[in-house]
């Protein structure tokens, strides 16, 4: 079956703008495509030409660790955070410096990540941000005790529109001055997560008083 320039864009449109989650190149070919013989140079350059069409709108394509996925610009967040003022994103303190410290420092143990915050790491902070996919434990590290090793995962970096650890922004002050740091990555954590096409959701971890809005 054929199908012609106009009508793949239109259906890769659609089929990214309906998915739950972001649609990799195999995973369009899998689905979508299966039965329409579209080459991979194809799919690129269908693709390419989807987010130079967008570019210029309130939502744009962009490409993220496990695929594409459409969000919206993230010079609108300001105004488009109005749209969940009853569920505003609440984060605890903690829980933003722990995400930002795995981020960052990855591989990181749990005693590390305590190291450099000066307090303990609540267990249900590394339950939390376990069960959303946005950690894991790739492996463990050859000292005594052999404590686990934290990394970010794809669904972390596809929940904060990005497609690669390099686009974190930088942080200059974090190998100089981790204390003055937490401030900046948390904020940096924080901002991201406007952009995503997801709802913000509600905080559940409640064990630290001191929470961001």
């Amino acid at each position: 079956m054929k199908i012609s320039d106009a009508q793949l864009k239109q259906l890769l449109e659609a089929a990214i703008f309906v998915a739950e989650g972001p649609l990799s190149e195999q995973k369009l070919q899998d689905t979508v495509l299966q039965e329409l013989n579209v080459s991979q140079r194809r799919l690129q350059k269908a693709l390419d030409e989807l987010m130079l069409d967008y570019r210029p709108r309130g939502i744009n394509l962009l490409k993220l660790a496990s695929g594409y996925r459409f969000v919206s610009m993230d010079s609108l967040s300001p105004w488009l955070s109005k749209l969940w003022q009853e569920q505003a994103p609440r984060y605890s303190r903690a829980m933003l410096e722990t995400l930002a410290l795995i981020a960052y420092r990855q591989p990181i143990t749990r005693g590390e990540i305590e190291d450099i915050r000066g307090v303990s790491v609540s267990s249900n902070i590394i339950k939390t941000l376990s069960e959303r996919d946005w950690i894991k434990v790739i492996g463990h590290k050859e000292v005594p005790g052999r404590p686990a090793l934290y990394a970010t995962t794809k669904a972390f970096l596809d929940y904060f529109a990005l497609s690669s650890l390099e686009q974190l922004p930088s942080t200059g002050l974090f190998e100089h001055q981790e204390a003055d740091h937490m401030g900046e990555t948390e904020s940096a954590v924080a901002q991201s997560d406007t952009q995503s096409k997801r709802q913000p959701m509600v905080e559940d971890d409640q064990s630290d008083t001191d929470l961001l809005h």
